[in-house]
């Protein structure tokens, strides 16, 4: 799932801790970073973010439900 636009990255993250399975970031490089790690996290953001916001992101969710969830999510924002 390719995600755009996230304006409000402190409550994409606040969904994120949410989700009970895997959601994992594919940088530009291929690599997949599981953002349910605070480590991984950290690095998303000092890597990805200009200006407190994100412009795309690819997703790889590994449970349905935390699908929906970030759906959910991103139709409220």
């Amino acid at each position: 799932m390719k995600i755009k636009n996230i304006s409000e990255p402190k409550k994409f993250f606040e969904v994120l801790e949410q989700c009970k399975g895997n959601v994992e970031l594919v940088t530009s490089e291929g690599d997949r970073l599981n953002l349910k790690s605070t480590l991984c996290q950290y690095i998303a953001l000092t890597q990805m973010f200009k200006d407190a916001k994100i412009d795309e992101v690819e997703l790889i969710v590994s449970e349905p439900e935390d699908l929906n969830l970030l759906l959910n999510y991103l139709v409220r924002k």
